[in-house]
């Protein structure tokens, strides 16, 4: 039988080859072009998102340092109450699950036959050695004082501090004086200085069985160094901060008696008119005492505690 012969595909020639090879070529290498349609978007959003970003982080530095605008701790304690010829003993309270001491503190035990303890909160500079004038001045008065440093202070426990963490702080210490110390609430006169005197009239406001309040220069608003700082002007400063300090909510609601001392720079005496605003808010048996910047205001101090507390123990 007659084999088929297989059919041969025709040639190519060269020139044909040459010009195919040179479309493929020209096809694969063609440059994608994108419209700038979709750039100038992409680019505007990639710059909101980074300043979103930059702003975010300055919300979060703000709100992690803003503390330090107001609080000025000190943990080094350079004076305690032997400085002053006080015999004292030294106490750590607050203990956590593992036994350690949150808050340390000093107790000074007044001569036999005194009526009231003093709890003694200090302002938000330095620490409670700062304070061993004050707590001499209440020691000189009969008193019997129980101090104490806040978190972040002196030998306390270190952490930021804040209102919420010294009302807490404040809550122990009372827990501690009924407590370990078995004091009737109705014993305690709580006594603050500058910041602590606005978290004095918080606690008493809370606490409507203590005996009385004593408040030294409670201060108006002290946040303002928080809000007055450059940079509370590029955040927003009034939600990240919590801390208010505000005096006259907590003074309307006292229900206890209280004596308020404030420094007369200018001469003030005690006129209506001037007198400040919490205190005028206070609704329970008060006291306003102008006290003059001099040598002669800590005579000043004690006379005004001594009848205070005269007044005090007679109507109880």
């Amino acid at each position: 039988m007659p084999s088929k012969k297989a059919r041969s595909k025709p040639a190519r020639s060269p020139a044909a080859a040459g010009k195919k090879r040179s479309n493929l070529h020209a096809g694969s290498s063609s440059p994608q072009t994108i419209s700038i349609r979709w750039l100038i978007p992409a680019a505007g959003i990639a710059i909101a998102t980074a300043l979103a970003c930059a702003w975010g982080t300055l919300c979060f530095l703000f709100w992690q340092g803003s503390w330090q605008l107001l609080y000025h701790p000190a943990s080094a304690v350079v004076r305690t109450p032997a400085n002053a010829g006080l015999a004292f003993e030294s106490v750590g309270f607050a203990t956590t699950a593992s036994g350690q001491p949150q808050l340390h503190g000093w107790w000074i035990p007044a001569r036999p036959g005194s009526r009231y303890t003093v709890l003694y909160f200090h302002g938000a500079e330095g620490n409670l050695g700062d304070s061993v004038g004050d707590l001499t001045r209440l020691y000189d008065a009969g008193l019997t004082v129980f101090a104490f440093d806040y978190r972040g202070y002196g030998q306390s426990h270190f952490e930021h501090p804040s209102e919420r963490r010294w009302r807490e702080d404040a809550e122990s210490a009372i827990d501690y004086l009924t407590g370990t110390r078995h004091l009737a609430t109705s014993s305690i006169v709580v006594v603050g200085n500058g910041l602590g005197a606005n978290l004095a009239l918080e606690v008493a406001a809370a606490h409507a069985d203590l005996a009385g309040v004593v408040l030294e220069q409670p201060q108006e608003s002290p946040t303002i160094a928080i809000f007055n700082d450059p940079r509370a002007r590029l955040v927003p400063a009034h939600a990240l901060v919590l801390d208010r300090w505000e005096p006259n909510a907590p003074a309307a609601k006292l229900g206890i008696p209280s004596l308020w001392f404030y420094l007369a720079t200018h001469g003030k005496t005690q006129v209506r008119e001037d007198n400040p605003e919490a205190y005028q808010k206070a609704r329970s048996r008060k006291m306003l005492v102008w006290i003059a910047n001099s040598a002669g205001s800590s005579s000043e101090y004690k006379n005004a505690l001594s009848r205070w507390l005269d007044e005090l123990q007679a109507k109880q």
